[in-house]
This record gives C-alpha cells, sequence and structure tokens, in this order.
C-alpha cells in the first residue's frame, strides 16, 4: 500500500491506541522504564546469548557483524498516535477497486494452487489473498528496513525488551535454518518479514516449502501456504464461515487483535468470494 510503504498495516494497528479494540495486537511496552548500558555492551551480550542457544559462530558473524542502533525504528516505535477510524471508514479506504480488481485476478491465476492450499490447510483462497491484499498489497510493498537492524534496536530498547530479544533470536534461527540471508530479512519497522508480514518466530514456526524453500519474501506459493498454515494453526474450522459471528472470524481475530482490522479482513474476503465466484475445494 504506497500511502504505507514500509509500515505493514499490524504494525500500524498493533503500535497504536485502538480506539475500537480492547487488546493490541503487540505486548503492550512499559513506557516507564529505562533503557541502560550501550548498544554494543547490549549487543555482546546477546551475542553469547544466541551461542549458548546454539547459534553458530559463523550464522551470529554474518547476521550481527556491523549492526548498529537504529534511530527511525525507534522513532517509529515511540511515535505511534491513537488511531480513531471506524470500521466503515477504515474498510472503505483498504477495500478498494484496484485491490478487489487484482484480488479477484489473482484468485483465478493461482486457482490450482489455491485449491491445493485448501485441501491441505481448510482456508480458502479469498481469506488468504484478502490478507495479502492488505498486508503488502499482494507483495508490491513488503518494506525495506533491515529486519535484523531493527529487531536488534527494539529489543535493546527496554519496553519490549524480552519479546523482540526472542525475535531477534528468531531471526538468526531463520539464517541457520538456511530460509534467508541477514541481507535479505528485510520488512516493516518492527521485524515483520515477507508478503503477508510474519514476525520472525511466526516465520519459523508455521512458514512452508511450496516450492520457494520457505521464501515468504519471494515466492507466492510459499506466501500463500504459510499464511494458511498459521490459521489452520490457530485454529481454523474447514468449511466454516469467516464473518463476524461466524466460527472462523475468532481465527481472524488472532491474526490482529484490532477488531477494526479482522472485520476489513472478513468483508474483503467475502467481497473476493463473491466477485471470483469462489467455491470451496471438494
Amino acid at each position: 500500500m504506497p500511502a504505507l510503504k514500509a509500515y505493514s498495516i499490524r504494525s500500524l494497528l498493533a503500535a497504536c491506541t485502538l480506539i475500537v479494540m480492547a487488546v493490541p495486537a503487540l505486548a503492550l511496552p512499559n513506557d516507564k522504564c529505562r533503557t541502560t548500558g550501550t548498544f554494543d555492551e547490549w549487543m555482546t551480550g546477546f551475542r553469547a546469548e544466541a551461542a549458548a542457544k546454539g547459534i553458530r559462530p559463523d550464522v551470529i558473524s554474518a547476521s550481527l557483524d556491523g549492526v548498529t542502533y537504529d534511530q527511525k525504528v525507534y522513532n517509529a516505535d515511540r511515535g505511534q498516535g491513537v488511531f480513531r477510524q471506524t470500521f466503515e471508514q477504515f474498510s472503505a479506504r483498504m477495500i478498494s477497486s484496484y485491490r478487489v480488481q487484482k484480488g479477484t485476478s489473482l484468485l483465478k491465476q493461482h486457482a490450482a494452487l489455491l485449491q491445493r492450499i485448501e485441501k491441505e490447510f481448510g482456508v480458502p483462497g479469498p481469506v488468504i489473498v484478502a490478507i495479502w491484499g492488505l498486508e503488502t498489497d499482494y507483495g508490491a510493498n513488503i518494506g525495506n528496513i533491515q529486519s535484523i537492524r531493527a529487531l536488534a534496536t527494539l529489543a535493546y530498547d527496554c519496553r519490549r525488551s524480552a519479546m523482540f530479544r526472542g525475535e531477534l533470536l528468531a531471526a538468526l534461527q531463520i539464517v541457520q535454518r538456511g530460509d534467508l540471508k541477514p541481507a535479505a530479512m528485510k520488512g516493516a519497522w518492527a521485524g515483520e518479514l515477507g508478503q503477508t508480514q510474519f514476525l520472525p518466530s511466526t516465520y519459523l514456526k508455521y512458514a512452508v516449502d511450496y516450492g520457494g524453500g520457505r521464501d515468504l519474501l519471494r515466492s507466492p506459493a510459499d506466501v500463500l501456504a504459510s499464511t494458511a498454515n498459521y490459521l489452520k494453526g490457530y485454529g481454523w474450522k474447514p468449511g466454516q464461515g469467516w464473518e463476524p459471528g461466524q466460527p472462523n472470524f475468532e481465527t481472524i481475530l488472532l491474526w490482529n487483535k484490532a477488531q477494526v482490522y479482522a472485520k476489513t479482513i472478513a468483508a474483503f474476503a467475502s467481497r473476493l468470494a463473491e466477485a471470483s465466484g469462489y467455491q470451496a475445494s471438494r
């Protein structure tokens, strides 16, 4: 989405104080804490921790050598305002005619792949494509911020240090597993990766190889299958509805706890299903 580019929708909603929701998508930050010690001192300690948890020396070196503090990431995390849009306002902006047309075309283009994915994971193509479109405009805007640098900055900051320390370790595990090289790991300011914006821990757990080697940055097949795998892992019920009040809406809320966003995913998926003449896989 051109207006946001490196800032994913989930980053935006997670960082804002949402008027329309009760629980934010990411852990609440502690704004009264104090960060102590230098970034270089912190990085020395993290390197030792990564080694103790099984990350090879060559991976630590390739991933962390030369990594510096990113003031822009800090400013993005600290500078989010209040999100005040209603569902009607937000969905009207996000479910654009371009996204509907492009999404309908992609449903047809990837019809065989999406049928295979639905048979394996139980998640309908319109839902996956809706998430794909809302997160990054179908992969056009995955972000260009160095993920390891962003995660290290947020892990050093005292507000959500434990959470982002875990995400940074997961990023190194992704490198060690061979999915991505450190230089290729670019995304949104909060460390989300790929065309549906997985945090590294989610990438590590739910990314599947559908022909691209678990490459969620460049392989649409891996992106779509991994997104379905995530939803299945959080309880998606095959053959059930996804609109508010239906069984699978609760699973969409586990993708993002912001009601305004979950309702927009559901509405967009229904719009795509209608526009494409979607029929469930048998």
